[in-house]
């Protein structure tokens, strides 16, 4: 009993180190959590309850007799009033439409960096991440050079358009500015996840698919883009949520038939000064954003499950 008694006290110090660098390792982590994410998202669900003051921001937590108020006005107006789910889901389809074209887009550029030379894709992923390299604003106000009315791409569509006898069309301030820009800025995102992904797939196995018949197509669809779907669906996330609040591009390229739920998010705070209303507009994008990040996920590990079974 004395030796395992002593045994004890010789490894009591031992687990309160490693308590104690746990602690170290992931406590940073997760106060930083608290501070930045949690606890501002508390005071945004609070704010979501409050009646906005006389001159904008929030009005008093009590009333002259002491009562605290608070209520349901900014949620009722949102699902009462048509207007804003009609905003919110106009800026899923601008989503969904960007995650659509960048799939298209990055799919044949990140197989075509996974199968170039060794040699040759730390430069072709240099030309990827390229253009994180200068601001993002700066790069939106370049399209506004690129799709301005006297730039050569509107002078050659609308050229073209007239030699068929149609009308000139405003490539700049509409939705096409708007998906174009949003296309261009979430690309990235993309590319990088399917490459992680496809730069791993064995070639043995498109080898032997190659042996017993099967066609370039086949080997694609039953083979490549399977094992791929990972990768699809982490790009899909990583452009879909961003898209779907952005507000700087609709802002800076857009008309006024182009305005998305970030854009609303911004006009309550900084214009109208409603953060009530603010509040239950950023809870809605949030939840929104959460729930479709759980279902690829689940998604994701179920498509994994049955591909092992």
């Amino acid at each position: 009993m004395p030796h395992t008694s002593s045994s004890s006290s010789a490894a009591a110090p031992g687990r309160r180190l490693a308590r104690l660098a746990k602690w170290l390792v992931s406590g940073p982590p997760v106060l930083y959590l608290i501070v930045f994410f949690a606890a501002p998202a508390a005071i945004m669900v609070l704010a979501s309850f409050r009646t906005p003051g006389e001159f904008g921001g929030l009005a008093p937590l009590t009333d002259d007799a002491g009562k605290i108020d608070l209520n349901t006005d900014s949620y009722l107006r949102f699902l009462t009033e048509p207007v804003f789910l009609h905003v919110f889901v106009k800026s899923a389809w601008y989503a969904t439409l960007t995650t659509l074209i960048c799939l298209l887009l990055a799919y044949p550029v990140a197989t075509l960096i996974a199968k170039s030379a060794k040699k040759h894709r730390d430069l072709l992923l240099l030309l990827v991440i390229l253009p994180f390299w200068s601001n993002f604003l700066i790069r939106v106000y370049a399209w506004m050079i690129i799709l301005g009315p006297n730039a050569a791409l509107a002078k050659f569509v609308n050229g073209a358009l007239a030699l068929v006898g149609l009308e000139p069309v405003p490539l700049l301030f509409s939705a096409f500015a708007v998906l174009t820009c949003l296309v261009y800025v979430h690309l990235p995102f993309m590319v990088l996840p399917l490459y992680a992904n496809l730069e791993k797939h064995d070639q043995a196995l498109l080898d032997a698919a190659q042996d017993l018949g099967a066609n370039a197509w086949q080997r694609f669809w039953r083979i490549t883009f399977p094992l791929s779907l990972p990768g699809v669906y982490a790009g899909a996330a990583l452009v879909f949520i961003p898209a779907l609040g952005i507000f700087a591009i609709p802002d800076i390229l857009g008309g006024p038939d182009d305005t998305l739920i970030g854009n609303l998010i911004k006009q309550q705070f900084l214009e109208t000064r409603d953060w009530p209303f603010g509040s239950v507009l950023s809870i809605v994008l949030t939840v929104a954003a959460l729930a479709l990040a759980g279902a690829a996920a689940w998604i994701a590990r179920r498509r994994g499950g049955e591909a092992l079974a």
